[in-house]
């Protein structure tokens, strides 16, 4: 399999451009360890740097980014996952609603101890 010469410069220019950004990312990362944010901001802003370098990767280095249908189908598949683990926990509790139950350990005597 041969390919054109300006196709291998262009992909290998592609690679050092996001090998570039990837290097600006982590310096980022380290210019926010440094200013010492509030832990919620740090973590957003931590998560929000990895998410963008994680997503550059898989684009790039994986070739990601030529397989759009079952990337869409994937988050597609993980929103129905999400959506369904976040309600279990309201399906556990709609059991209850609306009956006493004691709490773990609390329950009442019975009458004569």
């Amino acid at each position: 399999m041969h390919s054109d010469h300006g196709d291998v410069h262009a992909s290998v220019r592609k690679y050092f451009m996001i090998g570039a950004a990837l290097l600006i990312f982590t310096g980022i990362t380290v210019a926010a360890n440094l200013m010492h944010l509030a832990i919620p901001l740090a973590i957003t802003v931590a998560l929000a740097i990895a998410i963008t370098k994680a997503s550059m990767v898989a684009a790039v280095f994986m070739h990601l980014s030529d397989e759009k249908k079952w990337i869409y189908g994937a988050l597609l598949l993980t929103v129905v996952f999400f959506i369904v683990l976040m309600s279990v926990p309201s399906f556990t509790n709609m059991d209850s609603i609306g009956r006493h139950e004691p709490a773990i350990g609390g329950g009442e005597h019975p009458a004569g101890h």
